[in-house]
């Protein structure tokens, strides 16, 4: 059982702004029943609410409910994996919550899966050959859109599960974190404004990108 120190308020006394604490954009063959059913146990342990969108029908383009789901959201959580960029609906979650980073304030944390982040930043290897069949019969406006969007969240700080020797301990710290940063009165945009590169970085243990 989480500790009370790490345990939310109500959802009911969020700002009216606020519809949920979390929404997070995954590629569910690769992370549903292993590692993101592992972190949604947490993070209700601690009393965070996340919204999952298993009851919207998927197609081509995702629809307003979603929309204000994620603008709805307190923080995106974008869970990046070898197959992500497989899913055009997974792409165009990812430009509206970067819309959302940029227009709302919205706090945007990333989890690089087994991924490389500069595969993400570059599609390159794996990741860039999913990411260009994704872009096979699609406009050169669309893809841009994508490429700004990947580019842009692989350079925001985050966790690389290759950093961790227990995936265990990383979900703890990253359900830990969330909860700080919904209990915290100071307005952020970036997850990484919450902590300055320096003498406790090491005891965070995060990953920055510097390519």
């Amino acid at each position: 059982m989480a500790s009370s120190s790490f345990s939310l308020s109500p959802l009911s006394s969020l700002p009216p702004s606020w519809k949920h604490h979390v929404f997070p954009s995954f590629h569910g063959a690769d992370v549903r029943k292993s590692f993101l059913s592992h972190i949604l146990k947490e993070f209700r342990s601690k009393g965070i609410d996340t919204f999952i969108d298993d009851d919207i029908e998927r197609n081509k383009s995702i629809g307003p409910q979603l929309i204000d789901a994620i603008k709805g959201s307190k923080i995106g959580i974008i869970l990046l994996s070898k197959n992500y960029a497989s899913s055009s609906w997974c792409l165009n979650e990812l430009v509206e919550i970067m819309k959302c980073r940029t227009e709302l304030g919205q706090t945007v944390m990333t989890i690089f899966y087994e991924v490389d982040p500069a595969d993400v930043k570059k599609q390159r290897k794996d990741f860039g050959k999913s990411f260009r069949k994704t872009c096979k019969g699609k406009t050169s406006d669309e893809i841009e859109t994508w490429k700004k969007a990947l580019e842009g969240v692989a350079t925001i700080a985050g966790y690389h599960s290759n950093n961790w020797d227990n995936e265990a301990a990383m979900i703890e710290k990253i359900a830990t974190d969330v909860s700080n940063i919904l209990n915290s009165s100071t307005p952020t945009r970036d997850f990484e404004e919450l902590f300055v590169p320096g003498a406790h970085m090491e005891k965070w243990n995060y990953f920055f990108l510097n390519v």
